[in-house]
């Protein structure tokens, strides 16, 4: 039967926290432009359509 311990995350082997951390932050700065541009397209929307 397999061992079910608690896994060691900062010590498994082939862990690469720094590349995990910079995909975090991209994703973050997708969802805030992604944000901003749909506020200016609602915007937009709001002013030319009305």
């Amino acid at each position: 039967m397999a061992a079910h311990g608690t896994p060691e995350y900062s010590v498994a082997e082939g862990n690469d926290y720094p590349a995990h951390e910079q995909t975090y932050l991209n994703f973050l700065a997708m969802v805030k432009w992604g944000a901003i541009i749909v506020v200016i397209i609602v915007a937009g929307m709001a002013y030319f359509l009305v």
